[in-house]
C-alpha cells in the first residue's frame, strides 16, 4: 500500500474582518499518497487556495486555523514559523497562478532560482547557477544560459510559468502545490504546462496537489479528485469513477457545465443557479441546499457527513445520485 504523504483532517480557516468573521474552510479533509496527483476542484470562493496556503502557514495574521495537517507523519499546524519557512520550497513547494506577481521583477531568473538552492541546500553560487541551468532544461526553456540572465518581463507568460515550476522543483520537494497554474495561458501553452507537471511528478516522484476549476485539466492529469464547495470537501474519488459516476449534485453540476460537443445541439452548457454562499460560521445544514433541485427539509436542517455513496466513494450528501441520475449527467 502506498504511504500517505499528506493527511488533512477537519481543517477549518476563519478570517477576522471588519465585517465580522468569515469561514473560508469548514472542516475539510483529504489525503495525498506518495507520487499521487490529486486535484482540488470547485468554483471560485470555495476555499481551495486558502486550504493550500493553510498547509504551511502562508495565511495572513487575521486567520485562525483549526484541525490537523500531517505531512510525512509530522503535524504542521503546531510548527513554529521558522520551521514552516524551512519546509516551504524544500519539502512543499508552490506554483501560483500569476508568475508576474510571484517573481521578483528586479532580479534575474538565474538569481531567483539560485536563491532557493542557496537557502535550502547551501549551494555555492557556481553550483546554484549550474543547477538553475539544468532546471531550465528540465522545464523545456530553450537557450537556458541566456534565459538565466534575463528578467521576468523579458519572458513570455508560458516561460514565466515554467520558471516558477523550475523554482518549485529546485530542491526536489515531496509535494508540489500548483494553484491554477494554467490560468490566463492559451490552450497550447496550457497543454505544455500540464505535460510538464505530469512529467516532473513522474521524474522526481513528487506528489502534486493541483487546484483548479477546470475539469478538463483534471481529466488530463489527476489520479484522484477532491470536490470542494463552500469550504467543505463534498466528494472524493478516482478520476475515472468521478467522471463515470458523480454522486454529489454539485459535482454533477460542474460536469454539466463542461463543454461537450454531443450536447451542443440540445442547448449548450448547463448552469448551476445561484452563487457560492459567504459563511460567517458553520451551519448545521447542507451548504449547497439553496442551489440544489433535490434539496429537502433534511438537507436544510442537518449537515451531511461524508460516507460511501452509490458508486462506492465518499460523498457528503443526504441524497447522492442513483445510477439513473448519473447517466443523465452525461447525456
Amino acid at each position: 500500500m502506498t504511504p500517505t504523504l499528506l493527511e488533512v483532517s477537519g481543517l477549518s480557516v476563519r478570517f477576522h474582518t471588519e465585517d465580522g468573521p468569515l469561514l473560508a474552510v469548514d472542516a475539510a479533509s483529504f489525503t495525498i499518497t506518495d507520487g499521487e496527483v490529486v486535484a482540488l476542484v470547485g468554483e471560485s470562493g470555495c476555499g481551495k487556495s486558502v486550504t493550500a496556503m493553510a498547509l504551511t502557514g502562508l495565511l495572513p495574521r487575521n486567520a485562525d486555523v483549526e484541525g490537523s495537517v500531517r505531512f510525512a507523519g509530522r503535524e504542521l499546524t503546531n510548527e513554529s514559523h521558522r520551521r514552516l519557512v524551512s519546509i516551504r520550497g524544500r519539502d512543499i513547494a508552490y506554483v501560483f497562478q500569476e508568475p508576474m506577481s510571484s517573481l521578483n521583477p528586479v532580479l534575474t531568473v538565474g538569481r531567483q532560482i539560485g536563491e532557493v538552492l542557496r537557502r535550502h541546500q547551501n549551494a555555492s553560487r557556481a553550483a546554484a547557477e549550474r543547477r538553475a541551468r539544468d532546471l531550465l532544461v528540465l522545464v523545456g526553456i530553450p537557450e537556458p544560459a541566456r534565459r538565466l540572465r534575463e528578467y521576468p518581463h523579458q519572458l513570455s507568460g508560458g516561460m514565466r510559468q515554467r520558471v516558477m515550476i523550475a523554482m518549485a522543483l529546485a530542491c526536489r520537494p515531496r509535494l508540489l502545490v500548483a494553484d491554477e497554474p494554467t490560468t490566463a495561458l492559451d490552450v497550447t501553452i496550457q497543454a505544455g504546462i500540464l505535460d510538464l507537471l505530469r512529467s516532473a511528478s513522474a521524474e522526481t516522484g513528487a506528489s502534486v496537489l493541483l487546484i483548479t476549476h477546470d475539469l478538463g485539466v483534471v481529466a488530463d492529469i489527476a489520479d484522484r479528485v477532491v470536490v470542494m464547495y463552500a469550504g467543505r470537501t463534498v466528494e472524493e474519488s478516482t478520476v475515472d469513477n468521478l467522471f463515470a459516476a458523480p454522486s454529489h449534485p454539485y459535482t454533477r453540476g460542474l460536469l454539466g457545465a463542461v463543454p461537450n460537443p454531443a450536447r451542443r445541439a440540445s442547448g449548450g452548457l448547463r448552469e448551476i443557479p445561484g452563487l457560492v454562499p459567504v459563511l460567517r460560521s458553520a451551519v448545521d445544514a447542507c451548504t449547497f441546499a439553496d442551489r440544489c433541485p433535490s434539496a429537502d427539509d433534511q438537507c436544510r436542517t442537518h449537515r451531511p457527513e461524508s460516507r460511501p455513496g452509490p458508486a462506492g466513494h465518499p460523498v457528503a450528501c443526504w441524497h447522492p445520485a442513483t445510477d439513473d441520475v448519473r447517466a443523465e449527467a452525461h447525456d
